[in-house]
């Protein structure tokens, strides 16, 4: 059974010249816009976080009258462009939020803990998807979104494997309800399943999707609880560039077993540019040369760069199409819930 879906794409032949639709200035604007109601959002409503807000407003966007033609029109070549390029320039940046120091103070233990949930979160998932029969790389874009880090994640293996705009589409709207879902229901499953603050935390950083959506579930325990969760949650992050090498390596290997290696054929990398990028920011910040304003500067241009990214991949959702393979996307979403917060809660019981 292969581990990426198979796709069929036509030639695609460039124009000379972009026509009006394939500039990309209007579609970037409307994702700044997008940003910038987001941020509105948090800021009214800080439990919502600004990613989510991105790609939610993205989705509204795509289906409310008057802007849907503009987002299928003269804006797709502008939002497609935020959801691939903006996308990998926020994942490098993610990188400096993670230092081997704060791995390495973990304890071997968690660190063991969260590897054995990326693992199993990923491969379950994965293989109950390619089981319901979901179509292209939709199993794999919503295994990697449920064990890594939610939509960034997604984002960045779609960049790899070239996978689907639809995909894509899909995967990250199912891992950001899912993962909203989290924030409400979490806290209160502390006190009926006996776990301490210290426990809810790292139970929040192994089971929920994104960064934000960690913060914003553990700070109902307090300022210990969100540390552990948010150290716990960046080891998973950490897990994105041997993720995005082994994907990088099956590519290779199927694109020679199919002939890709003859003469002019392009090879897929085994680790894409953006992910060197970000190991480099990972070692940079390891070094503890880094000024605080520095970090924070980043920090704050790194979620802005996602948040329009994520608002492009919300607008090309398109729901009638999603309502067709629905139940089984959301039977998928289900189990895969399931079963990162069933085994994630398992390892934090182990480690204590």
């Amino acid at each position: 059974m292969a581990l990426l879906g198979q796709r069929h794409q036509a030639p695609r032949v460039l124009p000379s010249s972009p026509a009006p639709g394939r500039r990309p200035l209007p579609g970037l604007g409307l994702a700044a816009l997008g940003v910038a109601a987001a941020w509105a959002v948090h800021a009214a409503f800080p439990a919502v976080p600004m990613l989510t807000a991105a790609v939610v407003l993205g989705l509204a966007a795509a289906h409310v009258p008057g802007v849907r033609a503009f987002v299928r029109g003269r804006g797709k070549a502008g939002l497609s462009l935020a959801g691939k390029r903006l996308m990998r320039l926020g994942i490098v940046l993610l990188g400096l939020k993670l230092s081997l120091d704060d791995v390495l103070g973990l304890g071997w233990a968690t660190v063991a803990m969260v590897l054995g949930v990326v693992s199993l979160t990923f491969f379950g998932t994965w293989w109950l998807g390619r089981r319901m029969g979901l179509p292209g790389d939709q199993p794999l874009l919503i295994a990697t979104g449920y064990s890594i880090c939610g939509a960034s994640a997604i984002g960045a293996v779609g960049e790899v494997t070239e996978s689907e705009e639809r995909d894509a589409a899909v995967s990250v709207a199912l891992v950001t309800l899912c993962g909203t879902l989290a924030i409400a229901v979490l806290p209160l499953l502390q006190g009926p399943l006996g776990l301490t603050d210290a426990e809810f935390g790292r139970w929040a950083g192994a089971s929920v999707h994104d960064v934000g959506q960690v913060v914003a579930t553990a700070q109902t325990a307090g300022a210990g609880a969100l540390g552990d969760a948010v150290l716990v949650k960046l080891m998973r992050v950490a897990m994105l560039a041997p993720l995005l090498a082994g994907v990088g390596l099956a590519l290779r290997a199927r694109s020679a077993a199919a002939g890709g290696a003859a003469a002019g054929a392009r090879r897929p990398p085994v680790v894409p540019l953006f992910v060197a990028g970000f190991l480099v920011m990972v070692a940079v910040r390891s070094t503890g040369w880094v000024p605080g304003a520095v970090l924070d500067l980043a920090g704050h241009a790194q979620e802005l760069l996602l948040a329009a990214a994520l608002f492009g991949l919300g607008s090309a959702v398109d729901l009638p199409s999603l309502a067709r393979t629905g139940g089984r996307v959301a039977a998928l979403g289900l189990c895969a819930w399931v079963v990162v917060a069933g085994v994630s809660y398992a390892g934090v019981l182990v480690v204590g």
